[in-house]
């Protein structure tokens, strides 16, 4: 994996406008981070953290009040550029309604190409490479309306990936879905990474889908609390929970027979590792 950065955000602070009460409102408070091309980075945060309105720096939906941000070197500033940004970076957003346009999946996922100017030849195979790359090639010709809600998001991933971006940023795709949806979608998201490169920039508030990235950056009140490996991260339990965070089940569990005097690892993540390690300690 190559480690030349695809997204570069240095020294970046934002203050929303409330014109209710015509104040300023800070929302990220010099915020520098480097998303290396290729990984699978997850940005956790309790709500008004700033994690969302980061991520909407990437593709210069919101634009920074003091530092810079830079796609592939590319400032977001650069308002003749903003084209060759959002090709590059690709966005998600948590309600997939919200997105789907068109009356059929594969109309659908062709709408920004079409909008794009890209000729019909070409925009048939990225349509069909991109349902073929969300497992939705099958359901191409069904009204979006007729899926369910991890369909739905995938198919609007699908939209973003025919736009062949070298990034995808998912603001909470899986906030609106059941269990089923979120592991569809989660499924996705690594496949994306794994076997096409993608890189992946995940917003979420859950613990068990930030624990499958390669990285996990912690936001509280506009700055960056933590930044890490799953394993290094969400050893911080008590840090975590003072910030309003919850860890993964089996981290808490593990946390709590320590404190209890159990000598088991700090990092332990999965219940296959929590399995290992009792049985470890009971063969000892």
């Amino acid at each position: 994996m190559s480690t030349q950065p695809i997204i570069t955000a240095r020294d970046v602070t934002f203050y929303y406008f409330e014109e209710a009460d015509n104040r300023q409102l800070l929302a990220l408070k010099g915020v520098s981070l480097e998303i290396e091309r290729g990984s699978f980075v997850a940005v956790l945060g309790h709500n008004g953290s700033g994690k969302s309105t980061l991520a909407k720096h990437f593709n210069a939906i919101l634009l920074p009040t003091e530092g810079t941000v830079e796609v592939e070197g590319i400032d977001t500033r650069e308002e003749e550029r903003i084209y060759d940004i959002r090709q590059r970076v690709g966005m998600v957003f948590q309600n997939p309604d919200n997105q789907l346009v068109a009356t059929i999946v594969e109309e659908d996922v062709a709408f920004a190409c079409e909008n794009l100017g890209v000729p019909p030849d070409e925009i048939r195979r990225r349509v069909d490479e991109a349902l073929k790359a969300v497992g939705m090639y099958e359901l191409r010709d069904r009204s979006p309306h007729q899926l369910s809600g991890g369909q739905k998001q995938r198919v609007a991933i699908a939209g973003i990936i025919a736009m062949m971006p070298d990034c995808i940023v998912l603001d909470e795709p899986t906030a609106m879905l059941d269990p089923r949806g979120r592991e569809e979608v989660m499924r996705t998201i690594r496949q994306l990474q794994e076997e096409f490169g993608i890189t992946i920039v995940l917003i979420t508030h859950y613990m068990d889908e930030a624990a499958r990235a390669d990285r996990v950056v912690v936001m509280d009140d506009g700055r960056i609390a933590l930044d890490g490996t799953p394993k290094e991260v969400f050893r911080h339990v008590g840090l975590l929970k003072r910030i309003g965070l919850d860890v993964p089940q089996t981290t808490d569990l593990v946390h709590q027979l320590v404190a209890a005097g159990l000598e088991l690892p700090d990092d332990i993540l999965s219940e296959q590792e929590c399995i290992d390690a009792l049985l470890s300690l009971m063969e000892e």
